[in-house]
């Protein structure tokens, strides 16, 4: 009594707000709860099963090979899963704390992974090639997602090193490209990357749409990394700067052993808030023709066997990106 006083009843206007909101959830979750679980239906294989008037999960039960793999051959579905596992297995190893070698897992994870995906996704080890426009749904998100996290950071470091250097012409590039790719919207970026970046390459050199799409993001992203990075620098006083030129360490030894590892910490939440706009970013390579989890929902939800059930497909898409 003495909690609910203090926060939520310790005046009149507090408790207004409060009978208010009790208000609001009392007729907004009951609905909600019936759509989604109480009236919906889970079992079936046609849209005629679906006869409550709650949500259709049949929908997503039918459709989950396509939301989840894109148009990847069936056969070949093995290649995935097992990125899946290697990930899932390295990730949970990576949550429990004082165990062995996760520096090495982390490494691993970082350069050797994303190189035996290409591989293994695309037809390296002798495997049948897969053309990337088959690619798509969730496993495209995180494809695309996941190359641009781990190229984007490194790059963002750099140019927020470029813009705090004391060479003019390091200082004035660095800032020039953080400036010009903040200062524009990604969907002009994905745009420009798949319909203009081809005319500045050499005749008859062609480049997957797909490598377009991830550089296009990687630039972006850096540009927003190197922001949040400088942050960090400039929150760092100026007696760590003093203290390792007083241990005669140089400019790059001093920022690796000293700086970077502070300035790191200081801006976890920030880093953290650009890869998760980066992950809900990328329905947006929609506009250049790949069908990430989105796209692969408006596909399924255009079949004329699955007509009216988009609110299903959006309610779905927007639980496993907030997973």
């Amino acid at each position: 009594m003495g909690w609910l006083r203090k926060n939520l009843f310790s005046n009149w206007y507090n408790s207004l707000l409060t009978i208010f909101g009790l208000y609001l959830l009392y007729i907004l979750i009951p609905p909600l709860v019936n759509w989604i679980f109480l009236d919906a239906n889970f079992v079936g294989s046609t849209r005629d099963d679906c006869t409550n008037e709650g949500a259709c999960w049949i929908f997503i039960q039918q459709n989950i090979k396509l939301i989840f793999y894109g148009l990847y051959p069936t056969e070949e579905l093995w290649r995935i899963n097992f990125v899946y596992l290697i990930l899932l297995i390295s990730g949970v190893y990576l949550l429990f704390p004082n165990l062995k070698y996760k520096g090495w897992v982390g490494a691993f994870l970082l350069i050797i992974f994303p190189i035996i995906c290409v591989v293994l996704l695309s037809g390296g080890f002798g495997l049948e090639s897969v053309e990337t426009r088959l690619w798509g749904g969730l496993f495209l998100t995180l494809v695309i997602a996941g190359v641009g996290i781990v190229l984007s950071l490194p790059i963002g470091v750099m140019l927020a090193l470029g813009r705090r250097s004391k060479l003019p012409v390091v200082s004035l590039l660095c800032t020039i490209f953080i400036e010009i790719w903040r200062g524009v919207p990604l969907i002009t970026v994905l745009f420009m990357a798949s319909v203009m970046f081809p005319m500045f390459l050499p005749e008859d050199t062609y480049m997957d749409k797909l490598v377009r799409v991830i550089i296009a993001i990687t630039l972006f992203e850096s540009a927003y990394m190197a922001e949040v990075v400088r942050g960090g620098l400039q929150a760092l006083p100026r007696g760590q700067y003093d203290a390792g030129k007083s241990l005669g360490m140089g400019y790059w030894r001093m920022h690796l052993l000293i700086i970077m590892p502070q300035a790191l910490k200081l801006v976890i939440p920030g880093i953290a808030n650009t890869f998760l706009a980066l992950v809900k970013d990328t329905p947006l390579i929609l506009v250049v023709g790949l069908l990430e989890l989105i796209g692969m929902i408006d596909m399924a939800k255009t079949n004329p066997k699955w007509l009216g059930f988009a609110a299903e497909g959006y309610v779905f898409a927007g639980f496993v990106f907030w997973i």
